[in-house]
């Protein structure tokens, strides 16, 4: 088998420091038995807490604080699944690499499914945002793949900012016990719905953006090549 190059993480995020502590003291206490396998399957616990919490919404707002306990049950689980290999030294970057990136997708279409199925989102805004997501994860994969760079956040905002804001909305949300409707020129739109449709454009705008950056990158990399069998024309 070739032998694998792990690619190079680009983790500057607003909150790295910060959570990069807290890592590091969770894992020297989580109890051997316990595996990343075991984390991964928590964090995927943490989004479907999540999807339910937001489709329970339709009966009472109080199930926005269950989607709040599985934005950070699915932080623990997904943060900790790798930090606690690379600490035990038992990492297995193939296999974690297939893991981790498919439970993400998966846990990316439990919590869209969800908001679109609550009374907050409207489910096409809700599909909207998550083709974004997968567009930016498309490029961020690819990247890994032809030039070693695995982005995990862009523009210094990564999961772990996203689930913030998420939680302080869903809270926020809560105390107003409404989801208002705002007036962007001329039209009426509710507060998530706009807040969809910004954060699924954002993931667009970025895939489009780092496409032509990269683009231009692969270019210098791999640049044309003039074919050595093609043969000068003859005059007649």
């Amino acid at each position: 088998m070739k032998k694998h190059i792990e690619a190079e993480r680009l983790t500057g995020t607003f909150l790295r420091s910060a959570e990069k502590s807290l890592l590091s003291f969770f894992v020297k206490l989580i109890p051997l038995r316990i595996t990343p396998d075991h984390l991964t399957t928590i964090g995927l616990a943490g989004s479907l807490m999540i999807a339910l919490g937001y489709f329970l919404c339709n009966y009472n707002i109080a199930y926005l604080w269950l989607a709040n306990a599985g934005f950070l049950i699915n932080w623990f689980g997904d943060s900790l699944d790798g930090s606690l290999a690379r600490y035990r030294k038992i990492e297995r970057p193939l296999y974690g690499f297939f893991i981790d990136h498919n439970v993400d997708s998966i846990s990316m279409l439990l919590i869209a499914m969800g908001l679109g199925l609550s009374p907050y989102m409207r489910f096409d805004i809700a599909l909207y945002t998550l083709i974004g997501y997968f567009m930016l994860s498309i490029s961020t994969y690819i990247n890994a793949y032809v030039r070693g760079i695995f982005r995990i956040s862009y523009a210094k905002i990564g999961p772990t900012e996203v689930r913030v804001v998420a939680i302080i909305g869903n809270t926020v949300l809560f105390f107003l016990g409404h989801n208002p409707i705002l007036k962007v020129f001329s039209v009426r739109i509710a507060y998530l719905d706009l807040l969809g449709v910004v954060v699924g454009t954002a993931f667009i705008t970025g895939f489009f953006i780092f496409y032509f950056k990269d683009l231009h990158e692969m270019a210098k990399i791999d640049p044309v090549k003039t074919p050595k069998n093609s043969k000068s024309s003859k005059k007649t």
